[in-house]
């Protein structure tokens, strides 16, 4: 094993006065630019490619069954809570949950390479991020914690749960249900992507987090962010204290999510002290696998993960508005197809268009709702809005507009882009203002790392976020701004299937270009997450195969 050092080599952390400026630094640093892009490796060094899936080794696995049916829900009731009864918490039911969530969605095929297709998109699918779940005693499955095994669609056992820590956890969250936790690997990112893995890695963090509110969903469940806990705390819950990972393998504590009945909303956002101190009691069992022969530390990553560490903080409920779904539209898939069906386009065909209906439709449905899936979810307060280069939309000018997910934010943007921006409204009680007419397509492309997809599309879009003050009152809140926007790319991924077109979520642009078209002179606010929607062009040499013929003998 070669263990190579790269990028920063860092102090110890920093007093608080200057974490901010640190996690400025490694933001501007981890940027693109037309002179420049962020550093990388350079090339690819295929051998020692990381192994998409964690294996623990010396743990009891438990193979779960496979939907036999998928939840008959149909396109609506990704979104809404109330027409999607409540299913049980039963081992069939938990395994459904994961596989329309986590789970694989198919194996593709050029010659000789053959890769798989996951639930979850990924960057570069290199799948930084990790599932657990903590459950209580099933039909089938004795309480623990476990690890998800998505090749394999199985659970590996880490560690035991007595029955009295499982009254606990009822008596303290107030009804019955189970516990998901998200983590990440960065080396599975930085291999190919260098310094700008971090952000990367919590892009997928948030299309995940999204994946498992909407598969929630349809069993009648809701998911619910612990957003009181610490990433102390989730060590140790999960285990990752006694856990020996190889070096630069590691995996960083995300967040854990309260799995509950969908009406079921007075209960504290955390886990207490006595409950956590249970956890640190556990033996954990299983040895993770190695996922490359060599690895490459990227030390300003390191750097970045501790500086934005979250500490235990106030449980915090938010309140969004009951908002009317403004832009229904008929759709022939049921939402396991949408969710099953969905994939990242690589090529459009600048031909292919939407009409008005279905632009609105797609942008309404990346509003925040009360009790609507996933934004309900209360990961933070909505802070990413959308900067839309509209190419080829029926009935709409080509353009420059802006699409604002809460009002909050209007007045303060408005004041700082360019003057000569129209602002002009372009339906009533909709937040979608035009701000320039004309053809945008060369410049989506340009900014986009001048990526066709970007230009060649009905439309595409920057995620712009509220930044200064958010990270600088909470340094964590800068891995929760990713979430959010991969949260809204996963969104729009099943929103492009449902409409009959494909989408492609961006991570390559220039950060300082799409902010010079809106006139930004700081980092008031800042683009995070680009994305991209049309007619997809198929590639005929790909051969698709089913998700899981390799378990058909079990």
């Amino acid at each position: 094993m070669v263990l190579l050092i790269l990028g920063w080599r860092s102090n110890p952390l920093p007093m608080i006065s200057h974490i901010i400026e640190e996690i400025v630094r490694y933001h501007e640093e981890s940027k693109h630019h037309y002179h420049r892009y962020a550093k990388s490796l350079g090339y690819m060094d295929w051998e020692n490619q990381p192994n998409p899936f964690r294996f623990y080794e010396e743990t009891r696995v438990i193979s779960l069954p496979l939907l036999k049916t998928d939840p008959p829900s149909g396109y609506q009731d990704l979104y809404l809570r109330h027409t999607n009864p409540f299913l049980s918490f039963s081992t069939e039911n938990i395994a459904g949950f994961l596989e329309l969530s986590l789970g694989l969605s198919a194996w593709k095929a050029v010659g000789t390479s053959r890769w798989s297709v996951r639930m979850n998109p990924s960057s570069g699918n290199l799948h930084p991020t990790e599932a657990y779940v903590i459950l209580p005693q099933t039909n089938s499955i004795e309480a623990g914690v476990y690890h998800y095994n998505a090749l394999m669609h199985a659970l590996e056992k880490r560690t035991s749960i007595t029955g009295d820590l499982w009254k606990q956890i009822n008596s303290y969250l107030r009804n019955s249900g189970f516990i998901i936790g998200l983590s990440s690997i960065f080396w599975r990112e930085s291999w190919k992507y260098g310094e700008r893995a971090f952000r990367y890695c919590n892009h997928d963090v948030g299309h995940a987090l999204a994946g498992i509110s909407l598969s929630a969903n349809l069993f009648g469940w809701k998911v619910s962010y612990l957003n009181g806990l610490s990433d102390d705390a989730i060590e140790i819950i999960l285990g990752f204290d006694r856990t020996t990972f190889t070096a630069v393998e590691e995996e960083h504590p995300d967040l854990l999510c309260y799995v509950h009945p969908h009406d079921h909303l007075d209960f504290p956002r955390t886990l207490s002290d006595r409950i956590i101190e249970a956890f640190s009691n556990l033996h954990f069992q299983g040895i993770p696998n190695t996922l490359s022969q060599k690895r490459i530390n990227w030390e300003i990553i390191n750097h970045i993960a501790r500086l934005t560490r979250k500490p235990a903080t106030k449980e915090t409920t938010f309140h969004f508005r009951d908002r009317i779904w403004i832009c229904e539209t008929p759709c022939r898939l049921t939402a396991s197809q949408i969710i099953r069906s969905r994939r990242s386009a690589t090529d459009f065909d600048h031909r292919g268009s939407l009409n008005k209906n279905q632009f609105l439709a797609i942008l309404d449905k990346t509003l925040p709702r009360k009790n609507g899936a996933p934004f309900d979810a209360a990961l933070m307060e909505p802070a990413a809005h959308l900067l839309l280069f509209v190419h080829n939309v029926k009935d709409m000018s080509s353009g420059l507009y802006f699409f604002f997910r809460t009002d909050k934010d209007v007045n303060a943007i408005k004041s700082i882009t360019r003057p000569d921006y129209l602002w002009e409204r372009v339906t009533d009680n909709f937040p979608l203002f035009l701000l320039e007419t004309g053809n945008f397509r060369q410049k989506a492309k340009m900014v986009s790392c001048h990526q066709d997809i970007a230009g060649s599309s009905a439309f595409s879009l920057g995620m712009i976020t509220r930044f200064n003050d958010l990270v600088s009152n909470h340094p964590f809140r800068y891995r929760h701004l990713f979430w959010e926007t991969g949260m809204i790319g996963q969104v729009l991924y099943l929103e492009a299937e449902a409409h009959g077109v494909r989408g492609t979520g961006i991570g390559c642009f220039f950060d300082d270009a799409v902010h010079d078209i809106l006139g930004f002179e700081n980092n008031q606010y800042q683009s995070l997450y680009h994305f991209t929607i049309g007619q997809p062009v198929e590639d005929p040499r790909l051969t698709t195969y089913p998700p899981y013929q390799h378990l058909n003998g079990r």
